[in-house]
């Protein structure tokens, strides 16, 4: 094959060539490229399918408490969460207010209702919403107790009543100022709660139009506001709305179920059900006063107490040996949450 002077042949140099001519094309396109970028082909729409839905939030706890509360008072509000449970029956009702009479006088309601300014009372006030507070401050502790933080507030506020002041006082004064009546942490947050839920919805502070409402409508409307239970609302009912209502604290759980009044593994909330619907309106106020009494006050039947045979209320309707106590699963825990 035939060389030139640079010993290369033809074909060699063809081949030169091609990869000459092969690199400038890519030098032409990359350039191209970067003076005129090639356009996007427009995307699809994402489908509803595509689109990530929104992350639900946990279930608000108080929301849920709240709701199943309402529904257990829809429920049973006229019927027993125990229908075939038989007691007491109205004779039974009767026969136990009767002795509670003879050992601690009869109690009757008062014709009027007057704020009391030396104790916190329990609903024992005209108007609704000071009735509330009062209940609030005597929950889970003594009454020596509930009434040393109402009068700390009488002192701070110028009258547990001076909702104005309170509310600018803040929760944390608020906390202080009722610290010595127990839980004052959560009950410092449950009054201003309903403080500010009220004047939001009514525009003053006053829930007395649940004078004129009917039970179950009072009833619906305090056990709305979050740390409001069955037994709070009806003592507002009952003492201070002046309605037949039967409220359900430690002394009546206690007695009734020493009483055999109740299912033995009913709680507070099923036997206040069970009880409003078996205790006749007449006998509602002055039973429910005087078992608090008797709870109280009756070495046999208050917390702990043992059957020793002397008492005329277990004695009629305890069948048991002396020595003997009836508790249920909940009443260990009950003496412990108590004060007396």
């Amino acid at each position: 094959m035939p060389r030139n002077a640079a010993g290369s042949t033809p074909l060699r140099r063809s081949l030169r060539n091609v990869k000459r001519q092969s690199l400038e094309e890519d030098v032409k396109m990359k350039r191209s490229s970067t003076d005129s970028p090639l356009k996007e082909e427009p995307r699809p729409h994402p489908s509803i399918t595509d689109i990530p839905l929104p992350k639900s939030n946990p279930p608000d706890k108080a929301a849920i408490l709240q709701a199943r509360k309402l529904k257990s008072f829809t429920t049973h509000s006229h019927s027993s969460p125990f229908p075939s449970f038989p007691h007491p029956t109205p004779k039974e009702c009767s026969l136990a207010h009767g002795i509670l009479i003879s050992v601690h006088g009869e109690r009757r309601r008062p014709d009027t209702i007057i704020a009391p300014s030396t104790v916190a009372g329990c609903g024992n006030s005209p108007s609704v919403l000071d009735a509330l507070v009062r209940t609030i401050l005597s929950q889970n502790t003594s009454d020596k107790n509930s009434t040393r933080a109402k009068l700390s507030m009488d002192k701070t506020y110028g009258g547990s009543d001076n909702w104005d002041a309170i509310v600018q006082g803040g929760t944390e004064k608020l906390q202080r100022t009722i610290r010595s009546g127990g839980l004052s942490v959560v009950k410092s947050k449950v009054i201003m709660n309903i403080l500010h839920q009220t004047k939001a919805q009514y525009g003053s502070y006053s829930l007395d139009h649940l004078l004129n409402a009917s039970n179950d409508a009072a009833m619906r409307e305090l056990l709305s506001f979050q740390g409001v239970g069955p037994k709070t609302a009806s003592c507002v009912l009952l003492f201070c709305l002046r309605r037949d209502s039967f409220a359900v604290d430690t002394h009546v759980y206690r007695i009734s179920g020493l009483l055999g009044w109740r299912p033995a593994s009913a709680n507070r909330e099923e036997t206040q059900a069970h009880l409003e619907a078996r205790v006749p309106d007449e006998e509602k106020y002055g039973l429910h006063v005087l078992m608090v009494t008797h709870g109280k006050n009756c070495a046999e039947c208050r917390a702990g107490g043992k059957n020793a045979g002397k008492c005329a209320l277990r004695s009629a309707f305890v069948k048991g040996k002396k020595d003997d106590d009836v508790k249920s699963p909940n009443e260990a825990k009950l003496i412990k949450e108590e004060e007396l």
